[in-house]
């Protein structure tokens, strides 16, 4: 992968960059925009555990960036890269990135400076739990205060620790589920979780493809059928992103970027295939059926027509910003394009879906998840089977029709047991996640078409979420 020039600003600086670019179009006081823009409080936590016979030391961190809402929300991230200014520029995205999808929480981040790798699971359960127990006792994760998430290199087991850790030091909190999102299904979770962000990936790139203005603009014509596409990353969200777009959107996946390179095929290529090779042999060197590139981050700068860049930041920064053709790019990571690679495409036309949109698929999620655990109920446990007695009296009715017509008239052979089925929770999951994005989008587009001063998607998100921000600040009487 192509490391960030030292000349470049750090991800933290790009943020910041970025939020100054959208509140100079705005009419805000320097106050207010100041409270705004500020990370309220960061923890740092540095605790020891006894492993191997010896005491091993690691430092965490809990950022708040913004309060306007409570809950806090935002994911933790178990990684060596972990440092303080990492969290608290991804805690000031989540405050937007919840504001932009109306999502009632404010911004936070965690870490964890650690690599998963170096520890067997019984040693990562006790590195979490003693990781989790600092921060509950002093309500940093709380169902009422601060819910995290998963994020780079944890999931459902951290999640689920995580959550009976806070049951354990909190025995009468019948709430206490809610503490945090992304569990497994068992331990509270909810249908469709895992695969949310990449699911809202493939459902922004779908509104994208209902706009012929949009698609215009990036010099492109059509649906997203056939289109090629380029990924970088297949882990959770790369990997569920383009199996949706090849499966169901008839999206051709071109190139697939790695650790150990990048693979190419015109073709297309197998993505299940793919993440089968990954899991059986760590790494996508060997596999058959396409081009092996040991120099993954040159794949970015492939001819295609979508580029998700899924993984890590910065991987499209001032050394490869020229270089890259495609027109149309999705911020599936956080910051992958730093803010001076950013006006290079800018000026070159290429149209970005910014990453506070892009991969709100999660947070969203995360807040059916956490409504579920609040109200102690699945969805669709209520209403599913009285849903299916309205539309079987429908089709008693139009069956009985069809009789009395005779074979004129007939339904078509599926039509019933499509129409009788009532929706489950991964069903309303998933509606409830793509009425998101498609307002989300909206709302971003209106600003972008409507105002000269807009020239961009990313500027336009920031407009809509700090405006939103401000406005929960002055209902306060800030």
């Amino acid at each position: 992968m192509s490391t960030i020039p030292a000349t470049e600003p750090s991800f933290r600086e790009s943020v910041d960059l970025m939020f100054n670019r959208a509140v100079a179009l705005m009419e805000l006081s320097p106050g207010l925009e100041e409270k705004i823009r500020v990370c309220n409080a960061t923890y740092t936590v540095r605790f020891g555990v006894r492993l191997r016979g010896q005491i091993k030391t690691f430092t965490g961190y809990r950022s708040v960036h913004s309060e306007h809402m409570e809950p806090v929300k935002g994911g933790i991230r178990f990684a060596l890269t972990v440092n303080q200014d990492e969290v608290e520029a991804l805690a000031a995205l989540m405050t937007y990135k919840c504001a932009l999808v109306e999502a009632p929480f404010g911004g936070s981040k965690g870490g964890l400076r650690i690599d998963p790798r170096e520890y067997d699971d019984h040693e990562m359960e006790q590195i979490t739990r003693r990781f989790a127990y600092e921060l509950i006792k002093r309500d940093m994760i709380n169902p009422a205060q601060n819910v995290p998430a998963p994020d780079m290199g944890t999931g459902e087991r951290e999640m689920a620790w995580i959550a009976d850790q806070y049951a354990r030091m909190n025995t009468t909190d019948i709430n206490s589920r809610a503490c945090v999102t992304g569990k497994p299904l068992n331990a509270g979770g909810i249908s469709g979780r895992v695969e949310a962000t990449g699911r809202g990936v493939q459902y922004a790139l779908r509104e994208f493809f209902r706009h012929p203005e949009d698609v215009k603009a990036a010099g492109m014509t059509g649906k997203l059928d056939g289109k090629r596409v380029i990924v970088q990353g297949l882990g959770n969200v790369g990997y569920h992103a383009a199996k949706f777009l090849q499966d169901e959107d008839g999206a051709r996946i071109v190139g697939i970027i790695e650790r150990d390179g990048a693979l190419f095929s015109e073709s297309g290529l197998d993505v299940d295939a793919v993440r089968d090779w990954i899991v059986k042999h760590d790494g996508i060197t060997g596999f058959p059926d396409a081009v092996h590139t040991a120099d993954g981050a040159r794949v970015l700068e492939e001819e295609c027509d979508i580029l998700i860049p899924a993984a890590l930041e910065g991987v499209i920064n001032l050394s490869n910003a020229e270089r890259i053709k495609a027109p149309l790019i999705i911020e599936a990571a956080n910051g992958p394009i730093t803010a001076g690679a950013d006006d290079i495409l800018r000026e070159k036309g290429t149209v970005i879906i910014p990453d506070m949109y892009a991969n709100a698929g999660g947070v969203t999620v995360s807040y059916f998840e956490w409504v579920k655990n609040l109200s102690h109920i699945r969805f669709g446990r209520m209403q599913r089977r009285q849903e299916e007695s309205r539309h079987e009296l429908i089709v008693q009715e139009l069956e009985r029709l069809s009789n009395h017509l005779g074979d004129q008239w007939s339904m078509t052979p599926d039509f019933k047991s499509k129409y009788l089925r009532g929706a489950d929770e991964l069903e309303l999951v998933r509606s409830g996640l793509d009425d998101t994005m498609r307002i989300a989008y909206q709302s971003m587009r209106n600003v972008w078409h409507s105002r000269e001063d807009v020239h961009d998607l990313r500027t336009a998100a920031y407009i809509v979420s700090i405006e939103k921000v401000a406005a929960s600040y002055r209902a306060k009487g800030l």
